[in-house]
């Protein structure tokens, strides 16, 4: 569980209450049946008309991807690709499909190294790895524009909430005593459809879209390592090319694990020369 979304989602919810409480409000003023019923069924069901049943089906598998961490680490993942460079180098491409129990549920990484176990192309491999990444990408974003959406439909729901509301008041007119507590009534479908779409919606979706960022940089990390593993490049080169995706800290972090397991002598250096360019 990514606590720091819950975290968030909690706190943004909270502070709305505990403003509105301050100012003197009341929690039962803001329950309101009707305006929930037109702001949320109508934005659902504006969502529903504008999505294919397949993406709407996805919707619990993409909420779970915005609260949930992704299970892979840059660092490492570039331990391991190193730990399989190794391995490749001492005993031959061959050697690693004994390796591919160690990383089954990985079927990015598990197709890649067998296609290099198969002998399959470099330039094929590299195609069919981005081909793959793009793919992933496609679909994720594609799931996720459900919550771009509904943060798009619900301000406009509230809006028209509050418009059905003010005629009802207009109707009304001729007892002037009651104009104001309906008025208000009234704007609540407005707070809940710039709420949901402000702490809730969007949030999610911006959620969703950093998740994935971090997904596709750590299927770019193995793809650049498969490819290495498959040209034979030394470890030392390999590490090079997968240092370039990380950011500094993440970068002292993965040599600091690389150096504690390293043999002594003049690599556990060469580690530390990488970090630094």
């Amino acid at each position: 569980m990514d606590v720091s979304t819950v975290i968030g989602l909690i706190l943004g919810i909270l502070s709305l209450l505990i403003g509105f409480l301050m100012e003197g409000g009341t929690l039962g003023s803001l329950f309101q049946i009707t305006a929930m019923l037109i702001v949320f069924g109508g934005t659902i069901g504006a969502i529903v008309i504008s999505f294919p049943g397949k993406t709407l089906r996805k919707i619990p598998f993409i909420i779970k991807y915005a609260f949930v961490k992704p299970a892979a680490d840059p660092g490492e993942t570039i331990e391991h690709l190193v730990d399989l460079a190794n391995i490749s180098r001492r005993e031959g491409l061959l050697a690693l499909e004994s390796q591919q129990e160690n990383f089954q549920d990985d079927t990015f990484l598990s197709n890649g190294i067998q296609m290099v176990v198969d002998g399959v192309d470099s330039d094929i491999i590299d195609d069919i790895l981005n081909r793959d990444i793009e793919l992933y990408e496609h679909n994720i974003l594609s799931f996720g524009r459900v919550f771009e959406a509904a943060g798009g439909f619900s301000p406009t729901m509230g809006i028209i909430g509050t418009v059905m509301g003010l005629v009802h008041v207009l109707g009304s007119i001729d007892n002037p005593g009651t104009l104001g507590p309906a008025i208000a009534v009234a704007f609540i479908a407005t707070l809940y459809g710039v709420a949901g779409a402000n702490v809730v919606f969007l949030p999610i979706y911006n959620k969703i879209k950093a998740n994935l960022s971090k997904d596709v940089l750590i299927r770019q990390i193995k793809a650049e390592g498969i490819l290495s593993i498959q040209n034979g490049e030394s470890t030392m080169i390999l590490r090079q090319k997968l240092f370039a995706f990380l950011d500094p800290d993440e970068k002292e972090k993965v040599i600091r694990s690389l150096e504690s397991g390293a043999e002594p002598g003049a690599e556990d250096g060469a580690y530390r020369e990488v970090g630094q360019q």
